[in-house]
């Protein structure tokens, strides 16, 4: 039985370390205007 509940924890504490990866701030979609603005300042 113990070995089962620590398979489990282990298992949730992979996952949930995986999902939080890479993710920094709110996620959002970036508006149209301010991408293709972008590229012609800099171009």
């Amino acid at each position: 039985m113990k070995r089962c509940v620590t398979a489990w924890s282990a298992l949730l504490l992979t996952a949930l370390l995986l999902i939080g990866c890479g993710q920094k701030g709110p996620l959002y979609l970036p508006d149209e205007d301010t991408h293709g603005s972008a590229a012609e300042q800099e171009g």
